[in-house]
């Protein structure tokens, strides 16, 4: 977008009306849309679903609201939730919750692994609750879209668990980039040093061990395909094997890309081909490469050109710049945005700043003008929105194709060294029918959605 131009965007729009109205709108209950909007100073009536690990950030982050139930299929990792929310009641199984607590409950936060995130946010939808889920949202394109429509028909406030899309450094990129303070964006490169792989571990995938008696095994696996319980899995080393997690690029990428995501309205590419490490898609299929890199070619739209989009995952790294000063180097997590007339680099999750670059040309820039309206944070932008009656900032609506671009990279990675070809619109590869065979993965009897 070129300097002159301050044309506002229909997504700039609709984001800001959302926000200035959950940051200034007082109103009383009455129905909006088909659903109760409660008053802001009403309390919501909070279910989380998984509650150790990043299920701890949403028991903090609700911690305002009435907190009336929590589960999580490992009894261990409820003992410090329910210190604090001990009228809470507690559940193993999540449908046995919603069940019992059904017309109780306003709102839902699923913090579990990655492959269990659409069943318990769908069920939850379809029963009318507000969702807020942990990213990456799903863990396949079919179930990112089966939650969008859902999300759409049930009229729900929902919410992806990028923190980051909250921050105060995320509006500034914007509104620099909006501002044309690179001029027009043609190249980002976006990066986590995170190495989810775990191919130094498949020997051990055969061990027997006991499962512990606090944890429903059955229940943890969820839509997966039955496998032994092994602590290497459960709790917190799933994410580097593929039927439970996403790897670096599904751990990241909602965090990093958002930025580039939100101010160029990227959309779905076009062709998305990987290259890595060390790594063959059939012999390796449990896991991830320890480094590669996913190019995404996104077409021109509206007013931008064409963009090239390049994510590097575990050893690989983002190659340095030229203009970079000595003393600085490329974020291990984060990306560099490289423009017609300069280059911008920024951290994840709000930090780390966002500087244009070399400093010279950061000095020398004049500051635009906010137009974003600043939150919170992000569960209380979600929260908010729920007594509001608008839509929270990294609704299912942005939250689901930004989380299918990591699960295209992982189809890509499945079928490394191709240049898959994607029609998002259908959903559909045009050139691939093994990897459109990767869209919907099959689930475990008894949980599909």
């Amino acid at each position: 977008m070129s300097k002159g131009s301050k044309k506002t965007s229909r997504r700039e729009f609709l984001y800001g009306a959302a926000s200035a109205a959950a940051a200034f709108t007082v109103v009383p209950n009455h129905v909006l849309g088909g659903r109760a909007a409660a008053a802001p100073s009403d309390k919501l009536n909070i279910a989380i679903i998984g509650v150790g690990g990043r299920g701890g950030a949403s028991v903090g982050g609700c911690g305002g609201e009435n907190i009336v139930a929590l589960c999580d299929v490992d009894t261990r990792r409820m003992d410090e939730a329910s210190k604090e929310h001990p009228g809470a009641k507690r559940y193993q199984n999540f449908r046995k919750m919603l069940d019992e607590m059904d017309k109780q409950l306003d709102a839902v936060a699923v913090c579990t692994p990655d492959h269990t995130h659409a069943v318990a946010s769908m069920d939850a939808i379809r029963r009318g609750k507000h969702v807020f889920c942990e990213k990456p949202l799903a863990h396949s394109i079919y179930e990112i879209r089966e939650l969008m429509k859902a999300a759409r028909k049930h009229k729900v406030v929902t919410q992806l668990g990028n923190q980051g899309h909250s921050s105060d450094t995320i509006r500034r990129f914007c509104e620099w980039i909006w501002d044309g303070a690179i001029g027009d964006v043609t190249e980002v490169h976006a990066a986590c040093g995170a190495n989810h792989c775990k191919i130094s571990q498949f020997s051990r995938r055969d061990e027997i061990h006991e499962i512990p008696r606090e944890l429903d095994w059955d229940l943890w696996l969820g839509p997966a395909k039955y496998r032994r319980y092994n602590p290497m899995y459960h709790p917190g080393s799933w994410r580097g094997w593929m039927p439970f997690g996403s790897g670096t690029i599904g751990d990241w990428v909602c965090h990093v890309v958002d930025p580039a995501f939100w101010a160029l309205d990227l959309g779905a590419p076009t062709t998305i081909q990987a290259e890595a490490d060390d790594y063959d898609p059939k012999k390796h299929a449990d896991t991830f490469p320890s480094g590669s890199v996913i190019t995404f070619q996104f077409p021109a739209k509206g007013r931008r050109g064409p963009v090239k989009l390049l994510w590097h995952s575990g050893e690989r790294r983002i190659p340095r710049p030229a203009e970079l000063e000595a003393g600085r180097d490329v974020p291990r997590t984060g990306a560099i945005v490289i423009g017609t007339k300069g280059k911008i680099m920024h951290g994840s999750h709000g930090a780390g700043g966002v500087r244009i670059f070399p400093e010279t040309k950061m000095r020398q820039y004049k500051l635009p003008d906010q137009t974003i309206p600043r939150v919170r944070g992000h569960h209380q932008d979600w929260l908010n929105s729920i007594k509001t009656g608008g839509q929270a900032g990294s609704n299912f609506d942005y939250g689901g194709p930004l989380t299918e671009l990591a699960r295209l990279g992982i189809i890509a990675m499945q079928r490394l060294g191709e240049k898959l070809e994607w029609d998002g619109e259908n959903m559909r590869f045009t050139n691939s029918s093994e990897a459109n065979e990767l869209i919907n993965p099959p689930s475990r009897k008894g949980w599909e959605l």
